[in-house]
């Protein structure tokens, strides 16, 4: 039984830092408090406006962060050269544009398989892990097997929106995709939307996940609930029953 592991994403503490233009809320307290509290390791996704998480913040957060420490995003020269120098445990390959708000699909890795290839080859001689942010597509997942990455991180969006209404025809589609990326020899990771809501029948569903990324839901939840509770409640979610 693979055990899954939650990595939370403090954009959202960002955001809230730069709107006053200060420091508070600080993002390296908050990402040391989290993993004091259980958190398995911490997402950040530095984007080229830096709106929220900054460059120099990854650089701070580097020697804090104790357990994995993930950082998403374009594989520009900017965030290459970035992840080269902090060397974070796992990267996360994500297609978006610069302007766009949050992450709305996954890659076409045929389509980008010679990027991705190049990509993947110079962060593994760096010794960092890489994982490609997919669909549920099997022809794609096994494209991303192909490329040499690692992992590959499902794009829950299609779940969340479904979950609702028919739960089982949501987690169809993911419950594949991991059989699938399992057989290719690839790690599961998972993310977007997921929340306290939808996140346990997702767990429960899929054979293999190595790990989920969350970070607005989780935010969110943390304002009403405080933060020691709704981490206890997204770790007590990610346990097998």
């Amino acid at each position: 039984m693979t055990k899954t592991s939650l990595s939370i994403n403090i954009n959202k503490i960002a955001t809230l830092r730069n709107a006053r233009g200060e420091d508070v809320p600080n993002v390296e307290k908050f990402a040391v408090k989290c993993e004091a509290l259980g958190a398995d390791g911490i997402t950040v996704h530095p984007r080229p406006d830096e709106r929220h998480i900054k460059y120099d913040d990854v650089y701070r957060l580097r020697p804090l962060i104790k357990g994995e420490f993930n950082i998403e995003g374009y594989p520009s020269r900017a965030f290459l050269d970035l992840v080269t120098k902090v060397h974070p445990a796992q990267v996360t390959l994500v297609p978006d544009a610069p302007d766009v708000l949050t992450s709305t699909e996954g890659w076409d890795v045929a389509a980008n398989a010679e990027l991705l290839t190049g990509v993947i080859d110079h962060l593994r001689e760096a010794g960092i892990r890489t994982s490609i942010f997919v669909g549920t597509d099997i022809d794609n997942i096994a494209a991303a097997a192909r490329v040499g990455t690692d992992r590959i991180e499902l794009y829950t969006k299609p779940y969340a929106d479904l979950f609702p209404t028919d739960p089982e025809a949501a987690v169809a589609p993911y419950v594949e995709a991991s059989r699938a990326a399992r057989r290719a020899g690839l790690g599961v990771n998972a993310g977007h939307d997921l929340n306290l809501d939808n996140l346990a029948y997702f767990v429960e569903a899929l054979p293999y996940l190595n790990e989920v990324s969350i970070g607005h839901a989780l935010i969110s939840d943390s304002i009403y609930r405080g933060l020691p509770e709704t981490v206890r409640a997204y770790k007590e979610a990610l346990k097998k029953k």
